[in-house]
């Protein structure tokens, strides 16, 4: 009873907060019920298994079987697990809290067996609660060590590093703090800092690296950062595309790799481009030096006076290196004509007035900036209101729209009547 009370609180905790988790196992029977994703994830021992600092404790023995393997299976993903499990000596409090309020529960539940009184009715009912917030309060101070596997390099052995939790928040909310804190599970990760870490180990297969296999790298690999989910390292790779400095920080993208001819198809960076799920079984990441080196060399071998198709990149040089094969008429019938120069640029875009920063910032990042990179390149841009207010504005709006209208120095501004 005292254990099914204490699995019943736990559960309750786990599943009311899940911190920083996409999902959380608490007091698995065995290795199987722990299944190797890519996700990190919590696992909580139970009772039986507690943590000493005494060599081989319960606790550790429990967490190296789950890490090592999952049923007779050896555990592929195991940069994703870490453990929580109480403290030998705290949990002989615990039991000894959890066994008064079972016995003041049973108290209460017979009250007309045991032919009590109002009195003595209200005073087990007292004392039922007192054991309750006994109870609620021991759980996180038995609940206090963070078992995390590490390791420092590839040739380095697996170490595991005990950490002592403190405070009262929900148990996943304190583990995910403290990983945070220690930079033990990464909720957002930077493009510079991939690059750096492909780079470092290295994570790459010659000039590229299939998505998929990178996501397997970071689950796999206790020397990398044990990322919370897939997500982390997608948006990673989409910042990167995007980045500015994409050609020294980052990298390119393709959608695949020819092999017969050694050529990247649908090479392309420095530009948004969002990478989905659906996306990670065939994207690859392109070292940037080899992605300007076969655009270079494709530009080389380009006709005089054919053009490449811009997919886009940072600061104005964006290329790409596939040229759609269904277009290939059309582009020997513009080589007959004379090739013009394309000298201007005009645009003009509805904002959404509840979003018109966050438009207006996109557009400079992924119009203006482009052009604004260009040698010589001169550019105009101009913001158009036009409001109808078929009830008419008050005047407190037109005084404040007017004197910040004069500041901003609007070239025109003003309201009319109908």
């Amino acid at each position: 009873r005292v254990v099914h009370e204490l699995e019943k609180r736990l559960r309750a905790d786990l599943d009311k907060n899940h911190g920083d988790f996409r999902r959380i196992h608490a007091l698995p029977r065995s290795t199987q019920d722990v299944p190797d994703d890519l996700d990190a994830r919590l696992v909580v021992l139970g009772s039986d298994q507690p943590y000493s600092k005494e060599a081989n404790s319960p606790a550790e023995s429990a967490a190296r079987a789950i890490f090592e393997s999952r049923g007779n299976s050896p555990r592929l993903y195991r940069n994703t697990l870490v453990f929580l499990a109480l403290d030998k000596t705290r949990w002989q409090d615990l039991d000894d809290a959890l066994r008064r309020y079972l016995a003041w529960e049973s108290i209460v539940a017979e009250k007309d067996t045991l032919d009590l009184s109002p009195h003595q009715v209200k005073q087990a009912e007292t004392q039922k609660a007192a054991a309750h917030s006994t109870v609620t309060a021991r759980i996180p101070e038995a609940y206090q060590w963070l078992l995390v596997p590490i390791q420092t390099d590839p040739q380095a052995a697996v170490q595991w590093q005990a950490m002592r939790l403190t405070g009262q928040d929900p148990l996943a909310v304190r583990v995910s703090k403290k990983l945070r804190t220690d930079e033990l599970l990464v909720t957002g990760l930077g493009p510079t800092r991939l690059r750096m870490e492909m780079d470092r180990v290295p994570l790459w297969r010659g000039e590229h690296v299939a998505i998929k296999q990178l996501m397997d790298d970071f689950a796999r690999y206790l020397y990398l950062p044990r990322l919370a989910d897939s997500s982390v390292l997608l948006n990673a790779i989409a910042d990167g595309l995007s980045l500015l400095t994409w050609e020294l920080d980052s990298f390119g993208y393709a959608d695949s790799y020819d092999e017969s001819v050694r050529r990247y198809r649908g090479l392309r960076g420095g530009y948004h481009h969002p990478v989905s799920i659906e996306q990670k079984t065939a994207g690859l990441l392109v070292k940037s030096e080899s992605t300007i080196r076969q655009w270079d060399r494709e530009a080389a071998s380009r006709p005089a006076g054919e053009t490449s198709t811009n997919d886009g990149a940072g600061g104005g040089t964006g290329r790409s290196a596939d040229a759609d094969p269904d277009s290939k008429r059309s582009q020997e019938d513009s080589l007959a004509q004379p090739a013009k120069k394309l000298t201007r640029f005009h645009g003009s875009v509805a904002l959404d007035p509840t979003r018109a920063g966050r438009d207006a910032s996109r557009i400079a990042e992924e119009v203006i900036a482009h052009i604004q990179g260009l040698v010589g390149s001169r550019i105009t841009v101009t913001l158009e209101i036009s409001a109808e207010i078929p009830d008419g504005a008050p005047d407190h709006v037109v005084r404040i729209v007017t004197e910040n209208s004069r500041t901003l120095k609007f070239s025109t501004q003003g309201f009319e009547e109908e």
